[in-house]
């Protein structure tokens, strides 16, 4: 048994913290500063109400303000975050954190800053002090999963990454239930990209669902099955472009962390109602509307990739027009534009 402190008390965070608790550990959730309402929940009555689920009673919950006193003994720190508090996360860790200390993280995405693409696990790390010789390489999980889910123990199957192959080692013993099946991957850059270009791509697939329930169609064997496959096949082809662009393996796109992700995310998750409400064709400020102020991380990333391709095309590592999908979800995610989907550009050199 270890001691766990899993910081980050939303969906994904607290949905972890049941395989934990499944395997023995003396599981610590620790809300963020926005979390206090779910850490009062869980403290009167092992519920949390985002999840609409009762979490094991032995989860111990404490506010943000309690970190140091949740990780003053713990043997594994999980990063829960979204990828917009991966830099306050970093900050919090820097306080509390005991260099012999493996860290893990579920947060997904990419940063632009500097002029360059960073991956999360090294954002992280850049906040966080380390000694001479010393250097924290947190390992990434990524692949799909939803929290609901996974909080009922439905089987899934994740990736874990990361540039220290001992703290992949140990976090993935730790991490293994019957039911919660982790594969290790060494393709850092690989998983990670994916794992942030899926919530871009994830739009576009469902615009499909949104537009033949917007025509009076019903889910069935007949609708816009057709259409669906193209925009996945594009996707697909933009994904494993990007992965070779920032310097990963374009096979891993084929996995867990690629193709599986992104039909999770496009099937259950957030950014698929959010597709889906835009091909219905309501327009992006009433789809905003809809989504009540829920995190929509392919916002961000769609944003990040935008910041980001000027320079990947003046290095030479894309040509200019070489991914017609991201650019047309970005400006429909971002700017509103129609849906309407440019077949006619894909499927290029």
């Amino acid at each position: 048994m270890a001691r766990v402190t899993v910081l980050g008390a939303g969906m994904m965070g607290s949905a972890l913290c049941v395989p934990l608790t499944d395997s023995g550990h003396d599981v610590r959730l620790v809300g963020t500063h926005l979390d206090d309402d779910i850490i009062t929940s869980l403290l009167q009555r092992a519920y949390h109400p985002t999840l609409n689920f009762a979490l094991p009673a032995s989860i111990r919950p404490y506010y943000s303000t309690d970190l140091e006193l949740a990780a003053s003994d713990t043997e594994l720190m999980v990063v829960g975050v979204s990828s917009a508090g991966v830099h306050w996360a970093g900050r919090q860790l820097a306080a509390v954190l005991r260099p012999d200390v493996p860290v893990a993280m579920i947060s997904k995405g990419l940063a632009w800053q500097d002029g360059q693409l960073t991956l999360l696990p090294d954002l992280l790390a850049s906040h966080v002090p380390t000694g001479p010789g010393q250097h924290l390489h947190p390992a990434a999980i990524g692949g799909p999963c939803i929290a609901g889910e996974l909080v009922r123990r439905v089987p899934t199957c994740v990736v874990l990454t990361g540039r220290d192959p001992r703290v992949c080692d140990t976090v993935a013993d730790l991490l293994r239930t019957p039911y919660y099946r982790v594969w290790q991957d060494p393709d850092v850059t690989g998983v990670q990209v994916c794992a942030a270009a899926k919530n871009a791509y994830a739009v576009g697939m469902a615009f499909g669902m949104g537009l033949h329930e917007a025509r009076g169609g019903r889910p069935g064997p007949i609708a816009l099955h057709n259409y669906e496959a193209a925009v996945l096949a594009q996707s697909v082809r933009e994904m494993q472009r990007l992965v070779r662009a920032l310097g990963g393996d374009p096979q891993t796109v084929a996995g867990l962390a690629g193709i599986g992700d992104l039909n999770v995310t496009c099937n259950g998750g957030r950014t698929g109602r959010f597709g889906k409400l835009l091909g219905s064709g309501i327009g992006l400020s009433a789809a905003l509307e809809r989504m009540q102020g829920q995190t929509l991380e392919c916002r961000e990333i769609l944003a990040t990739f935008r910041d980001a391709l000027p320079s990947l095309q003046a290095q030479k590592r894309l040509t200019s027009g070489s991914l017609p999908l991201l650019d047309h979800l970005a400006r429909v995610a971002l700017d509103g534009d129609p849906v309407e989907v440019p077949f006619e550009r894909f499927f290029g050199p």
